[in-house]
């Protein structure tokens, strides 16, 4: 659970005015004002790391070396006889793209944030690539765009790429995720007048939305309330709304709540006309969310553009995971043609220091992440749900599918080589609701929920 670091202060600098007019808070307007990070400084602070890494693969050697010249006079002597640009060039030396002008869709969602910051960072040009990142309306518009080849690779849903793969719910195409976009990051948002209704088993005829059917959001709003004995089909409603249409919809009494991604519950918050019940990572801490995909077809007809993708995405969401960056990335993000959300509203779900809108402050770093890597047990647990509600309709290929979908050895072998340290396993523990998923059973896992369509 997130943890109450003082009562809410609606004249805190969270929210009060700067004097210019031009910032949602004093605290915005003192950051741009005085700001000396650029993108270019993140981006060269990546390299930097990255050849010191090289030079030095062990740990403890690494740490000696740094502790004992300092980490300015350490950076001199390495580039002093391997240069940055060097370095960059070396980077450089791998197949051409088969294809270099590629368009990726997003929806403008927190989520992206990897797929987005790849973009400004010059992190696509750089492995020799012309990405057009496009924004799109919903989910069901970038399954489309995908499937009638007008986006090479995209962002997508988690489930989605799975859905696809096996023809449920759209036309039958293989899908590849490379890597996870974010883990955590979503939340149940209830509206302001149901703050005395925090118990589920009182949302018996509430309308929630979620962003789309095959999606975490909806796998685990299902969860939720059926813990808490709830018949998701029956006793309450569940609608898909798109994540910029959530919010609206919120305001004018359309849903009582959605479980959505950010930033549109922190959004709500800010609107003051709803709050957040509960974030997503209380239900399961370190589920994914979003996933970044591209249909087989494209990974087998251009292996070298679609490598060249991979790192690029693997080098922002490694930017994205230190939590020091995270300031300086909701600013970069934050204009109209990636997320068009206030600033104060973005670091407030990326630092994890943000209003609940039920008169708290609260501190919680962990409330999004970007690790990048795509366990097949996330798969499996998804397989499982769509098992549990109906999508799925006799046996499942458990393993064939999720290692065919999930690519978690190409993302071994492409972190391992950029210099970060990837998990030796590719299946791991979950825990959702204090029930662990064992992923060698997910027949008897399945079986053994009270509510479910099977």
């Amino acid at each position: 659970m997130s943890d109450v670091t003082k009562p809410y202060d609606a004249n805190a600098d969270l929210s009060a005015p700067c004097s210019c007019g031009k910032h949602h808070s004093k605290q915005e307007h003192e950051r741009s004002a005085q700001a000396t990070v650029d993108h270019e400084v993140l981006g060269r602070e990546v390299v930097e790391s990255a050849m010191v890494r090289a030079l030095f693969p062990d740990d403890r050697a690494r740490r000696r070396f740094i502790k004992a010249v300092g980490s300015n006079t350490a950076m001199a002597a390495i580039a002093s006889v391997l240069p940055i640009g060097a370095m960059q060039a070396l980077a450089q030396d791998k197949r051409a793209p088969e294809k270099k002008n590629l368009k990726i869709g997003f929806i403008p969602i927190t989520c992206a944030t990897p797929l987005i910051l790849a973009h400004p960072l010059r992190y696509y040009a750089a492995e020799g690539l012309e990405v057009e990142v496009i924004k799109t309306a919903g989910w069901a518009l970038i399954r489309d765009k995908v499937l009638n080849k007008e986006y090479d690779a995209s962002h997508m849903l988690a489930p989605m790429p799975i859905a696809i793969s096996m023809g449920i719910g759209s036309s039958q195409q293989t899908m590849n995720v490379a890597t996870i976009q974010n883990i955590n990051g979503q939340a149940i948002t209830l509206a302001n007048k149901h703050k005395d209704k925090r118990d589920p088993k009182t949302w018996k005829g509430f309308r929630f939305a979620v962003p789309f059917e095959f999606s975490m959001h909806n796998f685990l709003l299902r969860y939720y309330v059926a813990e808490h004995g709830l018949d998701p089909d029956k006793d309450i409603q569940i609608r898909v709304v798109p994540p910029p249409e959530m919010v609206a919809n919120l305001r004018a009494g359309n849903i009582d709540g959605y479980l959505g991604p950010d930033p549109f519950n922190q959004r709500a918050v800010f609107e003051e006309i709803g709050f957040i019940h509960i974030l997503s990572k209380e239900l399961w801490d370190g589920h994914p969310c979003c996933s970044f995909a591209a249909p087989t077809a494209f990974v087998k007809e251009a292996p070298n553009s679609f490598a060249a993708l991979f790192r690029a995405v693997l080098k922002a969401a490694a930017l994205s995971r230190d939590p020091a960056n995270r300031k300086t990335i909701a600013e970069s993000i934050a204009p109209a043609n990636y997320l068009n959300q206030p600033v104060q509203v973005l670091e407030q779900v990326l630092t994890g220091r943000y209003a609940d809108g039920l008169g708290n402050v609260k501190n919680d770093p962990a409330r999004v992440d970007f690790d990048p890597f795509p366990w097949y047990s996330m798969a499996t647990w998804i397989l499982s749900q769509m098992k549990r509600w109906g999508y799925i309709k006799g046996d499942v290929r458990w393993k064939d599918l999720t290692e065919q979908i999930y690519l978690a050895t190409d993302a071994r072998k492409h972190m391992a080589a950029m210099g970060y340290k990837p998990p030796s396993e590719s299946y791991k523990r979950i825990t959702v609701m204090g029930k662990v998923f064992d992923h060698t059973a997910p027949d008897a896992y399945v079986a053994s929920f009270a509510i479910k369509r099977t």
